[in-house]
């Protein structure tokens, strides 16, 4: 019983009543506060989903553009895909929620605080080891065709879209997180393939500059995998 009016306090402190009285949908539950949020595209008009803001700066979105979707867990950048907004890749601008009934922008509410804080918690971290935050890019095949489809890891959104297709075995050249393509699309030739982003050597083929094995960018608190379990569980220790 003490644990979960804990995790209340937790989820209602992470704001000020002030800062969510005017924002539709607010649901305060345990570590987390959900509001409802959408994104809209010039096809196919808006698409309503609920955003939840945890106080690791994690973002989390359970989409309901439609009675039977299932699209859950997503990040902002996956949801500004999901919806069909033709341009992507601006989740902060693209991805809004209701505040006094008027639709505002993520980069302009205090939703971001905690995603803000991560991102420069991270920075930080890195800088006071003399080292500079460097993910190489990583490839995913293509469940289908066998294609593979590079992936930049350079964020902590990018990670984390990286880190779900790759728990993903059934994931295919459609569910591409910035583009849309299919199996019909070529790929990228092997000459091109060996430059990855390292920032020792561009053809370098793995090293200690640009092979992580684990860290606050790429690693997620609220995920079950065993590598997001082993990382969270040896931070704790």
């Amino acid at each position: 019983m003490a644990n979960n009016e804990e995790e209340m306090q937790c989820g209602s402190m992470l704001f000020k009543q002030e800062e969510l009285q005017e924002m539709s949908g607010v649901n305060v539950g345990g570590d987390y506060v959900e509001v409802m949020c959408g994104c809209t595209s010039h096809r196919y008009g808006d698409a309503v989903a609920r955003l939840r803001v945890f106080p690791t700066g994690d973002l989390e979105i359970t989409c309901e553009c439609t009675p039977g979707c299932d699209e859950d867990k997503l990040t902002p950048a996956a949801f500004e895909k999901h919806s069909g907004r033709e341009t992507a890749r601006k989740w902060k601008n693209n991805v809004w929620v209701i505040i006094g009934g008027e639709k505002v922008p993520l980069s302009k509410t205090v939703l971001l605080k905690y995603y803000n804080e991560s991102s420069k918690k991270c920075s930080r971290s890195n800088r006071s080891q003399g080292a500079k935050v460097c993910h190489r890019d990583e490839f995913v095949g293509c469940n289908k065709c066998g294609k593979e489809r590079r992936f930049r890891l350079r964020s902590r959104d990018e990670c984390r879209l990286h880190h779900n297709a790759m728990a993903d075995p059934n994931w295919k050249c459609s569910d591409f997180p910035y583009d849309k393509i299919t199996c019909e699309e070529e790929e990228e030739r092997g000459s091109r393939k060996v430059y990855r982003g390292c920032t020792r050597s561009p053809s370098c083929k793995g090293c200690t500059s640009c092979v992580c094995f684990g860290c606050e960018l790429c690693r997620f608190s609220e995920c079950t995998c065993q590598t997001c379990v082993d990382f969270t569980s040896n931070v704790k220790a």
